[in-house]
């Protein structure tokens, strides 16, 4: 029986005749994904589900949606799917991450010359009958200063644009090399001195905990007065209300605003203010990527459903289905170890280099190399899959290279990342043992031999007595529960690291207590996703 696949949203008619040339029945009901109730009544008859922003595929949907295999958003948000829900039922969620780039980075440079001229005031103003040449004063683009926050794929297709006018680039991103920037023609700054120097300022990074709020009073204070920003990234990268506020005073002279906080917005703090140009979530809306990313959706749900083949998954490593039993543990160990290193490199990286030795090399060490990459940023960017990784690292400038070998040690194969940055070069080695769990058998040079756990402590410290009973007491004290504890050290004395898999995650102030011991160099809290 050929696969059958839902188009609950507008795609376009070429998509839609994409999927019958593949093979696949295609029901087109573009208005059912407003109408959650007949959704909820007929999705269970679908192997595919196609969608963009307008349906919402919630738990509940998920969960009568009991021939699903495929999820795929045309687009790259996918706020409007619940990821973990369509994980537990083995759901595949597709997305197309680079179809809107230029698209997006385009309507941001539409936004800057908008604020620049205050071209819908006057157009306004123009139209009422008024003629109020001397009130719509505007500042040339030229010469002047932008600061890009989040220079990845629209990021750096925005400086291009911004040089080819004859702006000065600045750049923050973390994952952003000095040589990648000087590629580019733009100079790599911190995120102060970005907003000290820009005259305008741009943001193209994801929603995560580290993004949410970057602009807000204490930063907006910290630009340069009269500063105009523009946001066609992320509802809730400003804080729309110290927004507000900087704009009445003046410290900001004017913003185009995107995406909001609170979308639809039918009212913001924003609204009705001077020089501030608001559109509905248009970064998308162009002719060619709306096209674009239905045909790419309509193609890679196709392969999935008829060839088995996944691609642009969220949740799912790209594998094919004879690969599928003997990677999928290496999979989870490549994905451990790219995580780690993410969440304790703090500074640019440069170099990364994926060592496979032993029975790993001769694996699909593609798909196992983008598993790793992808855990190494996901800490940066939420929204990454094994598919975009390598290509987002290629940008950034970041050298690559893999190492296959034979067999060399106690263990039958293993993987060693090696990452380095502007400071220093830091290591950690794993493998799977015949649980098909995955393990830490080297940190930084140190042997050692750790489970991984959902939450996890990483601690660099000097190699002194005592050392076990004061992080055992601290974390009691605040009431952390340790599983495991494993350690290990360099040499006596000199370097050890500790491994600790607890219960919860660990507060701040915990680790403000672990780290005031003068022999404890640093320590980070881990999370993994080990289901």
């Amino acid at each position: 029986m050929a696969p059958r696949v839902l188009v609950s949203d507008k795609l376009s008619p070429t998509a839609v005749q994409i999927f019958k040339d593949r093979g696949v029945e295609v029901d087109y009901l573009p208005e059912i994904g407003k109408d959650k109730e007949k959704l909820l009544e007929i999705i269970g008859k679908y192997d595919g589900l196609a969608i963009r922003s307008a349906t919402k595929a919630t738990e509940k949907m998920i969960a009568a949606a009991t021939n699903l295999k495929v999820i795929g958003r045309a687009g790259i948000g996918v706020d409007n799917v619940d990821i973990p829900a369509a994980s537990r039922r083995g759901i595949i969620v597709m997305n197309t991450p680079f179809g809107n780039s230029i698209t997006t980075a385009e309507h941001a440079i539409a936004l800057l010359f908008a604020v620049a001229r205050q071209l819908p005031a006057a157009d306004a103003s123009t139209q009422a009958g008024k003629w109020e040449k001397s009130k719509f004063m505007g500042v040339e683009i030229t010469g002047k200063t932008l600061g890009v926050i989040g220079a990845g794929n629209i990021g750096s297709i925005v400086c291009a644009r911004a040089i080819g006018l004859k702006m000065r680039v600045v750049a923050y991103d973390p994952f952003l090399s000095k040589e990648r920037a000087g590629e580019m023609g733009v100079e790599k700054v911190e995120l102060d001195e970005l907003l000290a120097q820009a005259d305008f300022i741009t943001l193209h990074v994801p929603m995560t905990d580290k993004t949410r709020g970057i602009l807000d009073a204490e930063a907006l204070a910290k630009t340069k007065k009269g500063v105009r920003i523009i946001n066609c990234a992320r509802g809730g990268l400003v804080v729309e209300a110290d927004l507000a506020e900087a704009l009445k005073s003046g410290q900001v002279a004017g913003a185009g605003f995107d995406v909001f906080e609170v979308e639809p917005a039918t009212d913001s703090p924003l609204f009705g203010l001077p020089n501030v140009v608001c559109t509905p979530h248009l970064g998308a809306s162009t002719t060619e990527a709306q096209e674009n990313v239905a045909l790419q959706v309509a193609e890679q749900m196709s392969d999935y459903l008829v060839r088995g083949a996944v691609s642009n998954a969220i949740n799912m490593p790209s594998i094919t289905a004879e690969e599928a039993p003997i990677l999928k543990p290496f999979i989870r160990l490549a994905d451990v170890l790219g995580s780690f290193a993410g969440q304790v490199t703090e500074s640019p990286i440069k170099q990364i280099e994926i060592l496979y030795d032993g029975a790993t090399a001769s694996m699909n060490t593609k798909a196992l190399s983008s598993a790793l990459l992808a855990g190494l940023i996901r800490n940066q960017v939420a929204d990454v899959n094994m598919v975009s990784a390598p290509i987002m690292i290629k940008e950034k400038g970041v050298v690559l290279s893999e190492v296959k070998r034979d067999k060399t040690g106690v263990y039958d194969g293993y993987i060693k990342l090696t990452v380095t940055t502007e400071r220093q070069s830091r290591s950690v080695a794993g493998t799977v043992f015949s649980d098909g769990k995955p393990r830490f058998i080297q940190i930084k040079g140190i042997n050692m031999d750790a489970d991984v756990g959902a939450h996890m402590i990483y601690i660099a410290n000097t190699d002194v007595p005592g050392m076990i009973g004061f992080m055992g007491s601290t974390l009691g004290d605040a009431n952390v529960n340790i599983a495991n504890f494993q350690l290990g050290r360099e040499k006596e004395n000199g370097d050890a690291i500790a491994l600790l898999y607890v219960d919860k995650l660990v507060e701040q102030d915990v680790l403000d207590k672990l780290t005031a011991h003068a022999a404890i160099k640093q320590a980070k809290p881990l999370v993994f996703n080990i289901d």
